[in-house]
């Protein structure tokens, strides 16, 4: 008899705030960004002792099916599911879901993202376990929040409650409101109250309760699930979901259901955790030099301070510059400041609408 237990891992993103190391054809999650092997294959072997992986789903899109399984040939390759278009993690929920069911109706999972960096596994794992057990018992939305380290500005967070229950030394809480990214002043307000944690976009949740929870809140969803659920398993698969997606509004589950669910459960996230958003990011996970400059391959900085160099393909050199981020990859050379890490996809943007980019995308 099969354990209970599921992941569905999200991995569509393209990932375009790490070009041009990040391309469509190559999108951050099946890159080796931080560690030795592509942050999906990471996600995987997080859950391997928790879930087997013929219980593991990925969602990606339909033109990264064959290269999501090349990395990843432990995961049964029927498990790894491609969508025909974007329309946000509402969706894919909704699709994860769907397969889910298909295979245990009874079961709970977990929704996880291919392109987040962990540390203390066994506090992790504790975590989703107990998050898990709790979402088969009773009928409530899970969701994990990170206790903030600093006052940052790119996550959302989330407005947690006293603590209503503890299951293998894991506090549980309820999640009074969902907040947006906040502006330095805000973060900084968080930090101090000590009630806002950093919303890491994982979520745990049986089948039958996100079905009740979709039904009142989101029906479009349920209806949708329940046209794909005949298919799953079938060569009518992709056109099934094909249809049905092509009739769906773009919105992200947090927006569609857990800002207006009622009753949704914070399980306080005590391990390291990272969403590795942007090429700052990886000041978190590379050791800097005496200045400041952290360099990921080949780079020589004379007189310069608190530089990210990416330049594995060959020798990039800098002269007395400060809190630059450099990228030399694959002909491409990207140079901005660190502060404004977050318009390289407006770059992308501006290079698409260009139409001459190609394969540099």
């Amino acid at each position: 008899m099969k354990q209970p237990y599921y992941a569905v891992i999200m991995a569509g993103g393209r990932g375009e705030r790490f070009w041009p190391l990040s391309t469509s054809k190559c999108p951050k999650q099946l890159l080796d960004l931080v560690g030795d092997r592509a942050l999906i294959a990471q996600a995987v072997e997080r859950v391997k002792e928790l879930i087997p992986v013929e219980q593991v789903f990925v969602i990606t899109n339909e033109d990264l099916v064959e290269a999501t399984q090349a990395v990843l040939p432990d995961v049964p390759p029927a498990n790894i599911v491609g969508e025909p278009m974007g329309r946000d993690t509402a969706a894919a929920a909704a699709l994860g879901c769907a397969l889910v069911q298909k295979d245990h109706p009874d079961a709970a999972f977990c929704i996880l993202t291919a392109d987040q960096i962990m540390g203390d596994l066994d506090v992790f794992e504790n975590t989703l376990k107990s998050s898990l057990e709790l979402a088969i018992e009773e009928d409530v939305l899970v969701t994990i929040g990170i206790k903030p380290a600093h006052p940052d500005t790119g996550f959302g967070y989330i407005h947690a409650g006293e603590v209503q229950a503890e299951r293998n030394g894991i506090s549980f809480c309820p999640a009074l409101k969902f907040e947006e990214k906040p502006d330095l002043t805000t973060a900084r307000r968080y930090l101090a109250d000590g009630n806002f944690f950093w919303n890491s976009g994982m979520f745990i949740w049986s089948v039958a309760s996100l079905r009740k929870a979709l039904g009142a809140h989101c029906p479009r969803l349920l209806e949708m699930m329940d046209a794909i659920l005949p298919s799953v398993g079938t060569d009518e698969f992709n056109a099934s979901v094909l249809r049905e997606y092509e009739q769906l509004e773009k919105i992200s589950i947090d927006y569609a259901l857990m800002e207006k669910a009622e009753n949704i459960v914070m399980a306080k996230g005590t391990f390291v955790w990272d969403d590795v958003g942007s090429w700052p990011a990886l000041e978190n996970h590379f050791d800097a030099d005496a200045k400041g400059n952290v360099v990921i391959g080949d780079a020589e900085i004379l007189d310069g301070r608190g530089n990210i160099v990416y330049s594995r393909d060959h020798l990039t050199a800098l002269i007395g510059v400060e809190d630059l981020i450099v990228v030399q990859n694959k002909g491409v050379t990207l140079v901005c400041k660190k502060d404004s890490a977050q318009e390289i996809k407006k770059m992308v943007n501006a290079l698409r609408a260009r139409g001459d980019a190609g394969e540099l995308l």
